[in-house]
């Protein structure tokens, strides 16, 4: 359904900005961000699942049960891949709810969201943000790598030329696609809102957290291991979405009874980084089970920074490229239990302490106000010409 907005005056004459994703847009931190950052230079209309977000002039609300992603089994095995693509729910739902030739330019979220973008034809271009290298998505999986990513290639080579301009979210992801692909790909990291706040003294015993996506692939299990057999003075709280109910449920009755070791429910995502901040250190510890995790350079990174808090990573390169360059935390040798559990064991607060003055003195540098800027020169490239 349409959703127009009251208040809306007369047909302005600011560019047109369509910003298309196949989300809910009012809890997509990503997305929230180019809706605040554009908002007050263009027209901005959005189309997503859920309610509008503010200070939009147009919102398209695609029915949140429209699945956003292929489900078509028998166009993928007969590798009738623009069929297979039609056929995808949300692309159908926003297709008819969407003006064609009516937007300046359209940011388009996720690969798949570009075609669909393209075919809107924009007067001045699309430019496509990508959230993962999407060819290698959940390579982990056999099903996946058989079925789905010969899709996925095929999206890659079919569309990504045809974009104006396109932005990823780490280094590491953009030189795969230029590798691949030959798209060139500016960087905006999932980089949180600058949070005006001091460090807190550091707790006894130390307080961990790490907040995560409930979801198999990453080995939550790992921090139930970790804590059967913790280093003395250290608790750690658990905050996880349940993605996947039945593993969440399986991972809950694997920790009970653990000592030290606790299940948060998750906040609101304004409400983290203060949640956040109620601890001494974040683990933000990825398994690489497939390219993506193996590059991840997540939001729960930044979101510590912005809670003023440590930070203990896996060997990660790209969160292990901006941890040493701000000294804000301490990098495992590897990604087993054991690693890990060695570098909580030698923790004391005055190293702690180190860190959370670290996070704060890098708080504005990594805060999402400065690398959102990474959006502006290619929107305005499109609509400021």
């Amino acid at each position: 359904m349409e959703a127009e907005l009251a208040g809306v005056g007369p047909a302005s004459a600011r560019p047109s900005l369509l910003i298309l994703s196949f989300s809910r847009i009012v809890s997509d931190p990503r997305v929230l961000k180019q809706v605040q950052l554009f908002r007050d230079d263009y027209d901005v209309s959005t189309c997503g699942m859920g309610p509008a977000p503010d200070g939009v002039v147009r919102h398209f609300e695609v029915q949140a049960d429209a699945r956003a992603w292929v489900d078509d089994k028998r166009s993928i095995v007969l590798r009738r891949f623009a069929r297979a693509y039609d056929n995808i729910q949300a692309v159908v739902a926003a297709q008819r709810i969407l003006p064609v030739a009516s937007f300046d330019a359209i940011l388009s979220n996720d690969l798949n969201t570009l075609p669909l973008a393209l075919s809107l034809a924009p007067h001045r271009g699309v430019h496509a943000d990508l959230h993962e290298f999407a060819p290698r998505e959940k390579e982990d999986d056999l099903k996946w790598r058989l079925f789905v990513a010969p899709f996925m290639r095929w999206l890659c080579r079919t569309f990504l030329s045809r974009a104006a301009s396109v932005t990823t979210v780490s280094w590491s992801i953009a030189a795969e696609y230029e590798k691949d692909y030959g798209v060139h790909c500016g960087v905006v990291t999932n980089a949180a809102p600058f949070a005006d706040r001091e460090p807190q003294p550091v707790h006894s015993p130390i307080r961990i957290v790490h907040s995560a996506a409930g979801q198999r692939y990453r080995r939550l299990e790992t921090f139930v291991d970790l804590m059967r057999h913790a280093p003395p003075g250290i608790e750690l709280d658990l905050i996880v979405v349940p993605n996947e109910p039945s593993y969440v449920a399986e991972l809950k009755r694997l920790g009970a009874g653990v000592s030290g070791l606790r299940f948060r429910d998750p906040v609101p995502y304004p409400e983290l980084v203060a949640t956040l901040a109620e601890y001494d250190l974040a683990l933000t510890f990825l398994p690489p089970t497939n390219f993506n995790l193996a590059n991840a350079l997540p939001n729960k990174f930044f979101e510590a920074v912005q809670a003023r808090i440590g930070l203990v990573i896996g060997p990660s390169p790209e969160m292990a490229r901006i941890l040493t360059e701000y000294g804000l935390g301490a990098i495992t040798a590897d990604f087993s239990v054991e690693s890990l559990r060695g570098v909580l064991a030698e923790l004391d607060p005055a190293t702690i302490t180190e860190w959370k003055r670290a996070a704060h003195s890098a708080a504005r540098a990594l805060s999402s106000e400065e690398q959102v800027r990474g959006w502006t020169q290619p929107i305005a490239a499109l609509l400021d010409s």
